[in-house]
């Protein structure tokens, strides 16, 4: 499946004038550490499928769907006998829609929908799924339209299942609870834009119009981590990119990213990555 791997990145070979990728996958063969810019997700349809990000492993039922967000290393391990469909849409043309891109750090780096865990979506997301495969292998006129209003499809049913879970904070009524979402949607997206700067709680905090307690509390129920772990997070992931152009020095990726100090740098990648700076680009730029 891995067609062009430099170290630990993985170049998508998208289907010829696409930007679509799609594997109806039967390989017994494991895939090693690798990460790209694309989105996966994956939904075996025969039997299990394993997948491996930082910290967490996860086995797939039939059924499953996981969806493993760009920059993600992950490793995958298949059964000897199992099918499964991974498909990779670029989502780089989609991330001017602000949703788009709060769907992103929602899901991040990967989360997995199951009918126990998301009875509600989880049917719909399944048929989807199947039917974005059968559209993509089917080679009819549009394909890729058809493939995408699926795929975004996807995108809202998440969406609206993830607002209807969020009991955010005094937001009883329906109305006033939306504005959250979309006010908390907005956030993400200016942190997203502006994480090199210098933003501090108080700023954003005020920018939202809520105090920085009310506003630290909503915040974190919103992403799950904190303001300032959230920032980091966002810092982290525009180094990686950086990291993987041999210009750029780990000095000045570190000063392009927001941090106050290389020191400060080194110590929050490994806590993010698990590796330094360094460690991480000569894993980019080793060949397997």
């Amino acid at each position: 499946m891995i067609e062009t791997l430099n170290g630990l990145f993985e170049t998508v070979n998208y289907k010829q004038g696409s930007s679509l990728k799609l594997y109806n996958n039967d390989e017994y063969e494991d895939y090693p550490a690798h990460w790209h810019t694309a989105l996966e997700v994956i939904m075996p349809t025969e039997n299990i499928y394993t997948v491996e990000i930082p910290d967490r492993t996860v086995v797939l039922r039939e059924g499953d769907i996981a969806f493993i967000c760009p920059g993600c290393v992950h490793t995958l391990y298949a059964p000897e006998v199992g099918k499964r469909i991974i498909f990779q849409p670029d989502v780089a043309s989609l991330r001017f829609m602000p949703d788009v891109e709060a769907m992103l750090t929602i899901l991040s780096p990967m989360t997995v929908f199951t009918p126990e865990e998301h009875p509600d979506i989880h049917g719909p997301l399944r048929d989807l799924m199947l039917h974005i495969r059968d559209e993509y292998l089917s080679g009819n006129s549009f394909y890729e339209v058809k493939v995408y209003a699926d795929f975004l499809e996807i995108l809202s049913r998440i969406g609206k299942g993830y607002s209807s879970s969020k009991d955010m904070i005094l937001s009883d009524n329906r109305g006033r609870k939306e504005e959250y979402i979309e006010k908390f949607i907005y956030i993400c997206n200016y942190i997203g834009e502006h994480c090199a700067e210098d933003l501090t709680l108080e700023d954003i905090s005020e920018m939202s119009g809520f105090s920085k307690f009310y506003f630290s509390r909503l915040f974190k129920q919103f992403t799950g981590v904190s303001f300032y772990k959230y920032v980091n997070q966002k810092r982290i992931a525009l180094a990686e990119m950086l990291l993987t152009e041999p210009d750029n020095s780990v000095t000045d990726v570190a000063v392009n990213c927001g941090f106050s100090s290389l020191s400060a740098f080194i110590r929050m990648f490994k806590i993010i990555k698990g590796c330094t700076p360094t460690e991480f680009r000569n894993m980019y730029t080793t060949t397997y």
